[in-house]
């Protein structure tokens, strides 16, 4: 027992002494493997089709194709920057097939 405590203990000084820490589960840059939004600093976890894997992506630029909400986290169509709506499909059937796609507007 007093082992596993002492390594432990290791394991956490070393992670604290780590200079700028990124997170694992959180605070994910764009490009990295993702289940959900909420732990991208983008808040946009992007897939392209059902069977790949989900990446961290930048929020959809204006003029670009994107998604209003998605009741999963994870979205084909990223959802639009600040200040821009999607203009599109804001049906609940949409939202489960997640095919409520539309476009980025500054309205």
């Amino acid at each position: 027992m007093k082992k596993v405590l002492i390594l432990l203990l290791i394991s956490l000084a070393v992670a604290c002494a780590v200079p700028n820490p990124r997170g694992l589960i959180t605070n994910l840059e764009n490009g990295e493997l993702c289940l959900n939004s909420a732990q991208c600093k983008s808040s946009c976890c992007h897939r392209d089709a059902g069977l790949s894997l989900a990446r961290c992506a930048n929020k959809a630029p204006e003029n670009s194709e994107c998604s209003p909400k998605s009741l999963y986290g994870v979205y084909y169509k990223c959802p639009c920057e600040r200040g821009l709506t999607c203009d599109g499909d804001n049906s609940i059937w949409g939202s489960i097939t997640n095919t409520n796609f539309g476009v980025c507007l500054d309205l």
